[in-house]
């Protein structure tokens, strides 16, 4: 054997979006390992990106509480593709109208990120947000209803990156992407 096998999930948990497996293996030389792994439908994250009358560039970012840290944290507007055969970029519209009331005229995906490959096999989607247009949130559950919705320039979201304000994986994937994207725009013209 040359290459690691899976062989069997035992449930553990059943959740109500996650179910929690004890996964065993095969490894390359036929041992099996046993792992605990969280199983997800995956999630999506939506960078919305506007600019303003002279071209500098902001972002709409949430402060969110999350009771697993015990903390506020800052994030990009995301949520688990909890509705099944839901085309990704179906999901970000809804969880970007959702969460900040935008509809975005143009979603552009950015990368398929892995949060957390060493306790589940959950995927996050991550989108560039543009062209946006003001709705109406439908915002769901107490953390959502007591978020904090931030509009501010891409450089100071980056700052706050450097200055250790902004810690969630995905939010600083997505702002680093976007000002990749921003510059090799720049650098083509």
């Amino acid at each position: 054997m040359t290459e690691f096998r899976h062989t069997d999930d035992r449930l553990v948990h059943e959740g109500g979006v996650w179910n929690v497996v004890v996964g065993s293996f095969l490894d390359p030389d036929g041992e099996s390992f046993t792992r605990d792994i969280v199983r997800s439908p995956g999630s999506v994250a939506v960078l919305p990106l506007m600019f303003d009358p002279e071209g500098v560039p902001s972002v709409v970012l949430l402060r969110q509480y999350r009771p697993t840290y015990g903390e506020f944290i800052y994030e990009v507007p995301a949520g688990m593709r909890d509705v099944p055969g839901e085309p990704i970029e179906v999901t970000a519209q809804r969880e970007l109208l959702e969460e900040v009331g935008l509809t975005a005229e143009k979603l552009q995906h950015m990368f398929s990120m892995k949060p957390s490959p060493g306790m589940t096999d959950a995927v996050t989607e991550l989108f560039l947000a543009t062209d946006c247009t003001q709705g109406v949130a439908d915002r769901q559950g107490p953390e959502e209803e007591h978020m904090e919705v931030h509009h501010l320039p891409l450089e100071r979201a980056l700052t706050m990156i450097d200055e250790g304000e902004i810690t969630d994986a995905k939010t600083v994937t997505a702002l680093l992407l976007t000002n990749r994207v921003l510059m090799q725009r720049d650098s083509a013209r």
